[in-house]
């Protein structure tokens, strides 16, 4: 992973602060000095705590969650769509949906009704609906399609929430915190660090420092994305590889029971043999006794004549 240049985040002018009369005492550890009624933040600070959130951000990719960014926020709104977008990530830019995450089974609804009317329109359903209700559908879809079409692909709960801007997002952050979802943030010197478990401290009011941080921050994700394909590829080819020798092994197995049941079979025979010898040779033998006693008969009548 890559590490973060203080000179670049000074020409992004990452370390513009707030008026001094509008900052919140629990930034003091991430402020540097005071310039003309302006917080200054201190530059090595925020590329420390960047490259730790860098660090867990590409851990979460490896996993396979998604990670949901948030900015709704005018000079965000197109760079974290961009961003968020190039790696496949979802994102929400527009107003938040209240109940996003804690009701997050009725946004899914909403979700699936944009697929409805996507499949209406694909077998032709949509053209049987009257021209009235053809027109309240494609006004309904481009509704949820503004609200809602970042985050279609996405199943499940985020693995964790980047928030541009934590004054603006107060509602997402509550909803992320009731729900034990980890918070990364560009946190400014106006607004409580202590509500984010990942503190970026910068200026997220110009869009130069946005695109900054959220370059650095996308740059982890893809490389946690692509570990994850490389190892789903070398378990894969593992998996091809081993395929043969459980062929061969069962062919083995396969060829030593059909041996010992041909064994088997070959001992029954010879067992049975004997027997079916023995069955054959007993009518020969009666047979014998039969033509054996067969003339005894006109020798008794020749002696009982001589008698007479």
């Amino acid at each position: 992973m890559a590490l973060v240049e203080v000179k670049e985040l000074l020409d992004s002018g990452v370390h513009f602060g707030h008026l001094t009369r509008k900052w919140d005492p629990n930034m003091a550890p991430y402020i540097y000095m005071e310039r003309n009624g302006i917080h200054i933040i201190n530059l090595y600070k925020t590329a420390a705590k960047l490259e730790e959130a860098s660090e867990a951000l590409a851990k979460i990719a490896i996993s396979g969650r998604k990670i949901l960014f948030v900015a709704t926020k005018k000079q965000a709104k197109d760079i974290v769509s961009e961003k968020a977008g190039s790696v496949n990530m979802p994102y929400i830019t527009e107003r938040w949906p209240g109940g996003m995450l804690t009701n997050f089974v009725t946004i899914r609804k909403a979700v699936k009704k944009m697929a409805t009317i996507d499949r209406m329109k694909k077998d032709g359903t949509f053209l049987t609906l009257s021209k009235k209700e053809r027109l309240q559908v494609d006004r309904l879809r481009a509704k949820l399609e503004k609200n809602l079409g970042s985050i279609s692909d996405m199943t499940r709960l985020p693995g964790a929430l980047f928030v541009i801007d934590i004054k603006r997002e107060h509602i997402a952050i509550k909803e992320a915190q009731k729900l034990n979802i980890p918070i990364f943030a560009m946190v400014d010197t106006n607004s409580d660090p202590r509500q984010v478990d990942y503190v970026i401290p910068a200026n997220d009011d110009a869009s130069k420092s946005i695109d900054k941080i959220l370059t650095n921050v996308t740059e982890a994700i893809a490389e946690g994305l692509a570990a994850r394909k490389a190892e789903k590829d070398t378990k894969d080819a593992e998996k091809a590889a081993e395929a043969p020798k459980e062929a061969k092994t069962e062919a083995t197995t396969e060829t030593k029971a059909d041996t010992a049941e041909a064994k088997v079979e070959a001992k029954v025979e010879k067992t049975e043999a004997p027997k079916a010898k023995k069955t054959a040779a007993a009518p020969k033998t009666a047979k014998a006794k039969k033509v054996a006693k067969a003339p005894e008969a006109p020798v008794v009548e020749e002696v009982a004549k001589e008698e007479e």
